[in-house]
């Protein structure tokens, strides 16, 4: 009998469930298709170096699952309130007619089975179509082989996903059993004649309590983007967040009072329609919501800043891999070991000699590379970052006193660098005998060397002077990276007296003489795997200790790219977890205050208004509730996204940023946008009920 209840109540009250089913369907979705990535098919055709990445990936998620667990388990618990506080009458009537407590917690533990294997198995189905789909992505992210591509379905994450869910589900069970225990029957009976008590604010204080409350977020706003350093940031972030969240806070709590004072001082605006319900109607939320609206909008923000400021990270690095990753191959020695000291005469004399010499010397096959270009770079303490910062060293050391300023730069023959220039198809330079460039394509250290150039600092090499060429750093760089992380490199002309005791370092720049893939990748094995080709050479180099390095562009791809996808992929993870809950909770809310507020729209019917105008109210209402929090969760992205780039030192152009919260804004409209339209839908239904 019991059971038989539990399932007519589902049926009777499925509009009710709508929000909660939604949720849980999105929750065991998400959860299973991240969880399912180890068994992708796109997994098993990858080569090795990405498998360790995938690893890495798969471990991380495993261990943020346990945090989203957390937050789902709380969201769904709180879903669950609002179903119980919605059925506090029919709780009553069934205590009045002779019914337990105990058996009503039966009832609940019949629905809660019921809606949970329900929502368990159409959240699987949709995640196990949905895995697939992802597997294609992390394919075309790892550049795996899908050519044997195979329909897949994980038993791991999908036992997982129903030991993690069946958790949540019993804790739900948990407390409905305790919230029932509670209840007392005159207050259930009585449940609907009481409204949450409002107590109403001074206007003129909350536009007080407004206007501080923005000044101080203006000022947090400032010290994230423009008064902090990013050489000083972690001991003094703390306080500017502080102040934000904060602000925030009092934003909420003040603006109720804020838009009805300004709303009132503009009477045609105010008295027409049903625009004074609505606003009475938003400032009682507001007030009762205060600290969730916060929750919500940090939650907004942290989905907003975490997906863009990672999706634009993806592609700024994807572009600044093809862009620094000209070549197959860079190598490099390092020059003029001294005659005394702990080194032996063959690396003394290695260290003379360039590098094709040294591999000649040690057996290896030159013929396995083209396009090869020798050249040195120099070094002296008579020129040093103090001495090319000139007049702007002591504002800068002020700024970061830790600095070492007595570090030599590095100094490089123009027709040297013209030469590595040509061959990665960069720009190349042309100097007087009497000018020097700077080359600086890290930011943080650019700014620097701009401050020093744009007072037209000299420098001095062998006795002689050298003016700038340019009062700005120019791009360039000689070895490759994932990024732009060239912190500084100075052209001089070639009648410069660089002399062979100012050698630093010898660089070789290669390509691999080969077609195909399958040949670059068995040369890359001769410098990166000691295969069998390279054993003999590698063998010698290494047992006469010469210090022989290097990076190859395979390796660097495999290593930047594997990183930019794990923070990828955590960061869609996160984000559409805190969407959903920030949804979710929002919609929660705003049912129960419809819920609680029948009352008043049956006030509104018996006095005129006419059904369409009380759902244009009820529309402007919800839409007000969902908005607010969201314009200002975008706001608080706009500094928070700067600050972000800012700390990992990324110069990302506005047109770079376009796809990133274009692809934001779609998870935002399908999740948030559905969670308002099935909110809106839910409330009307409610309001239209008999009390």
């Amino acid at each position: 009998m019991l059971f038989k209840l539990s399932i007519k109540n589902i049926r009777k009250s499925i509009k009710d469930y709508t929000i909660y089913f939604l949720t849980l369907i999105l929750g065991v979705c998400i959860f299973y298709m991240f969880n399912s990535l180890d068994s992708q098919e796109a997994m098993l055709v990858m080569n090795s170096s990405s498998k360790m990445i995938v690893e890495l990936l798969v471990n991380l998620i495993a261990v943020v699952s346990v945090f989203v667990a957390v937050v789902l388990g709380f969201l769904i618990v709180y879903a669950n309130n609002f179903l119980i506080k919605r059925r506090k009458q029919e709780f009553g009537l069934y205590m009045t007619l002779g019914m337990g407590k105990g058996q009503i917690s039966r009832i609940l533990l019949f629905e809660t089975i019921f809606i949970g294997l329900f929502s368990l198995i159409i959240g699987m189905l949709v995640g196990i179509f949905g895995s697939q789909l992802m597997s294609i992505l992390v394919a075309k992210l790892f550049s795996a082989d899908m050519s044997k591509y195979e329909f897949v379905f994980s038993k791991a994450a999908a036992l997982k996903t129903c030991i993690y869910f069946g958790v949540m589900y019993l804790a739900v069970m948990m407390f409905n059993v305790i919230t029932i225990s509670k209840y007392k029957l005159i207050d259930l009976l009585t449940a609907i004649r009481k409204n949450e008590k409002v107590k109403m604010k001074n206007p003129v204080l909350c536009v007080a309590v407004f206007l501080t409350a923005v000044s101080m977020l203006g000022y947090a706003y400032y010290k994230v983007t423009g008064g902090i350093d990013t050489l000083d940031t972690i001991d003094k972030i703390t306080y500017p967040i502080l102040l934000g969240v904060i602000s925030t806070f009092l934003i909420f709590w003040s603006l109720s009072g804020f838009l009805l004072k300004l709303a009132q001082s503009r009477k045609s605006m105010y008295l027409k329609g049903t625009n004074l319900f609505v606003l009475r109607q938003i400032h009682n939320k507001i007030n009762t919501t205060v600290v969730s609206m916060t929750i919500i909008c940090l939650l907004l923000f942290m989905t907003i800043s975490v997906l863009s400021s990672a999706l634009s990270l993806n592609n700024v690095l994807t572009k600044d891999l093809e862009e620094m990753t000209p070549v197959d191959l860079n190598l490099y020695k390092t020059a003029n070991l001294p005659k005394k000291g702990d080194y032996t005469k063959v690396q003394i004399e290695d260290s003379r000699l360039k590098i094709s010499d040294t591999l000649k010397n040690a057996g290896f096959d030159m013929d396995v590379l083209k396009d090869i270009v020798e050249v040195e770079t120099y070094a002296t303490s008579e020129l040093t970052w103090k001495d090319t910062l000139g007049d702007a060293y002591d504002e800068v050391k002020a700024l970061f006193p830790y600095f070492p300023y007595d570090m030599a730069e590095d100094i490089v023959k123009v027709s040297d660098y013209n030469q590595v220039a040509k061959v990665y198809g960069i720009k190349q330079y042309e100097l007087k005998d009497d000018e020097y460039i700077i080359l600086c394509d890290f930011q943080s250290r650019k700014d620097l060397r701009d401050k020093a150039l744009a007072l037209h600092t000299k420098i001095t090499i062998a006795g002689k002077e050298y003016s700038s060429k340019y009062t700005e750093c120019q791009s360039g760089y000689l070895l490759m990276a994932g990024s732009h992380i060239n912190s500084g490199i100075i052209l001089v002309p070639d009648s410069c007296e660089l002399t062979e005791d100012m050698k630093e370092e010898h660089l070789l720049i290669a390509n691999y003489n080969a077609d195909t893939e399958e040949e670059k990748e068995k040369i890359e094995g001769m410098f990166t795997n000691y295969s069998e080709d390279s054993k003999d050479f590698m063998d010698q180099i290494l047992e006469q200790g010469i210090s022989l390095d290097g990076m190859t562009k395979i390796a660097i791809y495999e290593s930047s790219k594997g990183i930019a996808t794990v923070v990828t992929f955590i960061a869609i993870y996160l984000g559409v977890v805190f969407l959903i809950a920030s949804s979710a909770i929002l919609a929660l809310k705003e049912l129960t205050e419809n819920s609680d507020n029948r009352q008043r729209y049956t006030v509104l019917r018996k006095i005129g208004v006419d059904e369409s105008m009380i759902n244009q109210s009820l529309f402007k209402q919800i839409a007000i509730f969902f908005i607010v929090p969201l314009i200002l969760a975008v706001i608080h992205s706009i500094f928070g996204i700067q600050f972000a780039l800012k700390i990992i030192s990324v110069q990302v152009h506005p047109k770079e940023m376009l796809p990133s919260v274009i692809a934001t804004a779609v998870f935002l409209i399908v999740i948030y946008g559905g969670y308002f339209l099935a909110t809106y839908t839910g409330s009307k239904s409610i309001i239209k009920e008999e009390l």
